[in-house]
């Protein structure tokens, strides 16, 4: 059994002995150790706090277990039962929350579940921040509330729907223009809280015909829920037989989005950002970021529209929206299919991702498989380098950069998070694993061989 702590929150699977998986003394110890940090930071104030959950098997175990400790800690709680990380993320905001919870192990399989932390702008919290909630959990420095003082649990259900209307309410989302389009769009949301989402939300954009496919939020993955191509043959198929103009797949808490093209061939998840930042670019022109292990095709078509720069941030969505902030980015996000865009608010959102593509494909007028053609082709290629667990693998890195530095065909060398190597065709980012002896290494190119060829390249300096 596994039991993962990170600065953005605790991830682990459940049953098993205490400390080794996700088990409930685990789920009230940090979960205290949240509520002690919020405490300390807001000192002689009451809080609320918002809490909401994906569709898996555990949830709603997890979900009583927190809302009664956060009750114990004397914090005033804004229940919001199935739900999905953008909603709760929009929950924190416009209700008014000093925080929130969500329990979703995201992509993870169905023994897995976690609690993802938020601040009281709905984003995740910071690593300084997260190393204290850590901290706290480990000295168990938590006193509880007095019987008078216990929190208050508020159950608000609609919390969805309230983040559809938002969406609907964005000046680039054209809800006549996809009315018009008359669309017929298949939806796979693997059993999950995307059930509870994006059908609703196809409909009131105007999308009347929707094949919907594992849209029961049981909790019961109908597959692997990671939303990467060798896990999506059954929407695919169902694109085909159903001659529907767009596929759409979500992860159990809907915070990345996949789309299939009408042939039932995947659009590409890197691509979900690009075509999104391609639309809202040529309306609000201004900066884009994406991560550093993301497409150059974002910001190859960035580029397009003058004035308009792009950045890459270190791994992780936490990094990306503050280079948003500090560059002012109109759009961003991470390849793996998250759409950020800041309009509505800082945090990867399925939702905000669809209605955004279903405008620009409506406005466009084009297939799904002819718009992917207008973006530049790039291929990732994913590897690894085993090491020995004796090896220094920060010392390692440094002497990779300093290598590629002193190469004069090395168009740039960024070590802010590990190390990415950019040459004039292609590039290669290098990460160690913070959980085994082994560096990740990524590779991009126009072609899978020359992508292949970058990383054994750098492969073989390692």
């Amino acid at each position: 059994m596994s039991l993962i702590k990170s600065i953005s929150g605790i991830r682990g699977t459940i049953g098993g002995p205490a400390g080794e998986g996700l088990t409930p003394l685990d789920v009230v110890k940090f979960t205290s150790a949240f509520a002690t940090f919020l405490k300390g930071a807001n000192p002689q104030r009451r809080l609320r706090l918002a809490v909401g959950r994906d569709a898996r098997l555990s949830g709603a175990m997890v979900d009583r277990l927190v809302v009664g400790t956060l009750q114990g800690m004397g914090i005033d709680v804004l229940e919001t039962g199935l739900s999905t990380t953008p909603t709760t993320e929009m929950t924190v905001i416009d209700g008014h929350c000093d925080g929130g919870i969500i329990i979703t192990a995201s992509h993870n399989p169905k023994h897995w579940n976690a609690l993802k932390l938020l601040n009281n702008k709905g984003e995740f919290i910071s690593d300084a921040e997260g190393k204290e909630v850590l901290r706290l959990a480990e000295s168990m420095e938590i006193n509880y509330a007095e019987v008078d003082d216990l929190g208050q649990v508020t159950v608000e259900e609609d919390w969805i729907d309230r983040h559809i209307e938002r969406v609907l309410g964005l000046e680039l989302v054209d809800t006549e223009a996809i009315r018009k389009a008359n669309f017929k769009v298949a939806v796979d949301v693997v059993n999950s809280t995307g059930g509870l989402a994006i059908p609703r939300l196809l409909r009131r954009l105007g999308v009347e015909q929707v094949v919907e496919l594992n849209c029961e939020p049981t909790g019961h993955f109908a597959h692997n829920p990671e939303p990467i191509p060798q896990n999506l043959t059954q929407i695919s198929d169902c694109v085909r037989d159903n001659n529907c103009d767009l596929g759409i797949v979500v992860d159990p808490d809907v915070d990345r989005l996949a789309l299939v093209c009408e042939t039932g061939e995947m659009f590409g998840e890197e691509y979900t950002l690009v075509s999104v930042a391609d639309y809202v670019l040529q309306h609000t022109p201004g900066n884009t970021v994406s991560n550093l292990s993301s497409s150059r095709a974002l910001r190859d078509v960035t580029r397009r529209y003058a004035g308009c720069q792009y950045n890459a941030a270190a791994v992780g969505e936490v990094n990306v929206t503050t280079l948003m902030r500090e560059t002012g980015a109109v759009i961003g996000g991470e390849g793996n299919g998250g759409v950020i865009y800041p309009a509505l608010h800082y945090g990867r959102d399925a939702l905000v991702g669809v209605a955004l593509f279903l405008t620009l494909l409506a406005k466009r007028g084009m297939k799904v498989s002819e718009l992917r053609k207008t973006y530049p082709e790039y291929i990732i290629s994913k590897n690894r380098k085993d090491l020995t667990p004796d090896m220094d693998v920060d010392a390692l890195l440094a002497k990779v950069a300093a290598f590629y530095k002193a190469d004069a065909k090395v168009e740039k060398v960024t070590t802010i998070d590990g190390v990415k190597i950019d040459f004039a065709d292609g590039w290669v980012h290098l990460r160690k694993s913070n959980t085994e002896p082994i560096i990740r290494i990524y590779s991009e190119a126009a072609t899978e061989a020359r992508a292949n060829e970058l990383a054994q390249q750098v492969m073989l300096q390692i």
